[in-house]
């Protein structure tokens, strides 16, 4: 199961914290979260991949767009991104509560991990020939990220899901 259990190293900052509070006070009319301090536009960068992966089915060459694909932090991503509200959203993460931030954290690395399996069964569906085989493969692949990106996203809209490690083995099928 996800943990929510505050990191040694993250800041403890009351919620009434006059920062903190500040820092809310100017997410009003933004897609940053008041509560979680985190903002969706970072699944854009899975939606990215997902996008890729249903493509190949009827375009296998897209496996080279999906494996040039990185994963990026979320502080990477804003950094990169066009987002409006990127500057304050990385300060925002700075102080994103514990709670939300563990178990985010912990599900974009799950996410970061599988990809590359994904896209390696992907390439053997692929090698293999066998165009019903890739169109599984592509699916559940593009269905469990799916899935864990909606943990994610749950998460940065201030709802507590998990997912422990026989859910996710049993959406792998492993």
């Amino acid at each position: 199961m996800v943990s929510a259990a505050p990191l040694a190293c993250e800041p403890k900052l009351a919620p009434d914290n006059p920062d903190v509070t500040n820092l809310r006070a100017r997410l009003s009319g933004t897609n940053i979260n008041e509560k979680t301090l985190l903002a969706t536009d970072y699944l854009n960068h899975f939606n990215e991949l997902v996008m890729v992966l249903d493509l190949i089915p009827d375009m296998p060459d897209c496996l080279e767009d999906a494996r040039a694909w990185l994963p990026k932090s979320y502080e990477e991503h804003f950094a990169d991104s066009q987002f409006s509200d990127a500057s304050l959203a990385i300060e925002a993460y700075g102080v994103a509560p514990p709670e939300y931030k563990v178990p985010f954290e912990t599900t974009v690395e799950r996410l970061n991990r599988y990809i590359p399996r994904f896209l390696d069964r992907i390439e053997d569906a692929i090698k293999s020939g066998d165009t019903e085989f890739l169109t599984h493969e592509t699916s559940t692949a593009s269905q469990t990220l799916q899935k864990l990106m909606d943990v994610v996203s749950a998460l940065i809209n201030g709802e507590r899901p998990t997912m422990d490690q026989e859910s996710v083995d049993a959406l792998l099928e492993i």
